[in-house]
């Protein structure tokens, strides 16, 4: 069994404990599922019954020197809360240079990860990372609005670029960033965290299996009260928006990897409350509603005021599956319903939980391995450049008050093909 796959039980065993309710095997991309290849795995004997839950096993990490270096490009909150303690879990990562425009605030991060003080550098001298060669590989953490810069930068240093979502603040932006990766051979993979985590994978490998029927609906609820009104998030130069490119991106990307589909109309509705100093560039809050090929439909509501909410719910003919949380950095939980198979004339809805890594972790060391065996990531730019064109169209929508019809997508993509088969 693989070091990292997200599986606690197998198909036999969910079979055997359900009567047939469903399959656990989270989906793995075979990306993402072989161990480090120069780590030579150490496996233990199997302690527990075969009623009880498989357990991952050892990490099996690559040794420190193999491990692919980093530079994480900007220390403000999710850096600090979440990027950085999420190195200590990462089997292909590792942490060696700081860029922040706080020199004070980069020396005592530093000290606390140990990075050397040669290896710090500001947004000025963010260009001298091409004589570093411990640096491969750039994490853009950076307001929205510095995104297509800092990649651009990056690329021409030499160095591989992972970034934040949203890509950027406009797909002429995402495109700038992607042609200028591909002129200097380097990879550019986005920050689409969820799609590394065990729980929605386990959702998106449902959906391809049809073990929810025929998909017919998705909805989602993505909220949190936000304060300060002076953050760069309120600010419409650096955010490009308010909650819709920030926390209904998720929203959005979910509706799609999970149907496995492009839109070809939506319709979106904006709101401000009037006078409110948080919302006078960017929108308070946002809902939308998406119409795919087959029929399948998504209505989403997104929120910046409003107590923290992060449910979702994918609805088919023949079952649900809810998350609620479903959009958190932890906690999350799988509910699962249909019609019982041991009693006909009951339901049974059963809860999945699967272990919880850092979905930091798990994304940066997908993106080493790409590095390393020059694949191609698993959530590429062209998937944020999709986001984007989809949120430009979204908001032309809600000033236009009608609904916007989308071109059909030219070729499938990693989400929109048949799964891959796990490995192991």
């Amino acid at each position: 069994m693989m070091d990292d796959a997200p599986r606690l039980w197998t198909r036999r065993r969910m079979l055997g404990a359900t009567g047939g309710l469903l399959t656990a095997s989270a989906w793995v991309p075979p990306v993402l599922a072989a161990a480090p290849a120069s780590t030579q795995p150490v496996k233990l004997p199997d302690i527990f019954a075969k009623t009880e839950r498989e357990r991952p096993g050892p990490p099996n990490p690559q040794p420190e020197t193999e491990r692919v270096g980093w530079a994480v490009v900007g220390l403000g909150h999710l850096s600090l809360e979440e990027i950085l303690p999420a190195f200590g879990q990462s089997k292909r990562s590792r942490l060696v240079a700081l860029v922040s425009g706080d020199r004070a605030k980069a020396q005592a991060i530093a000290k606390q990860y140990g990075v050397a003080d040669k290896s710090l550098y500001d947004y000025k001298s963010f260009d001298q990372l091409k004589d570093n060669p411990e640096v491969q590989a750039v994490y853009i953490v950076l307001p929205n609005s510095m995104h297509a810069e800092f990649t651009v930068r990056a690329a021409q240093a030499g160095k591989h670029v992972f970034c934040e979502k949203p890509m950027a603040n406009t797909s002429a932006e995402c495109q700038q960033m992607i042609d200028a990766c591909k002129k200097a051979d380097r990879k550019l993979g986005i920050a689409y965290r969820l799609q590394y985590e065990p729980h929605h994978r386990a959702v998106i490998q449902m959906a391809r299996n049809k073990e929810l029927g025929t998909l017919k609906l998705f909805t989602a609820n993505n909220g949190q009260n936000q304060g300060e009104p002076n953050q760069w998030r309120h600010k419409k130069a650096l955010a490009g928006g308010g909650a819709l490119p920030d926390v209904g991106i998720y929203c959005l990307s979910a509706a799609r990897y999970f149907s496995g589909e492009e839109p070809t109309e939506v319709q979106g509705f904006s709101h401000s409350t009037p006078g409110d100093p948080c919302f006078k560039e960017v929108e308070e809050s946002f809902a939308f509603h998406l119409r795919f090929p087959s029929g399948f439909q998504a209505h989403c509501t997104i929120h910046y005021s409003t107590h923290e909410t992060k449910d979702l719910r994918l609805m088919g003919t023949d079952g649900w599956a809810s998350m609620d949380p479903g959009f958190s950095y932890s906690g999350l939980r799988l509910r699962v319903g249909m019609k019982s198979r041991s009693f006909p004339k009951a339901d049974d809805t059963v809860e999945r939980s699967f272990s919880q890594p850092s979905q930091f972790a798990r994304e940066m060391d997908h993106f080493s391995r790409c590095v390393q065996e020059n694949v191609v990531p698993h959530t590429p730019s062209e998937e944020g450049l999709a986001d984007l064109r989809i949120i430009e169209a979204l908001y032309r929508s809600a000033q236009e008050r009608k609904a916007v019809r989308l071109g059909a997508a030219k070729k499938l993509d990693a989400f929109r093909g048949p799964p891959p088969k796990e490995e192991g």
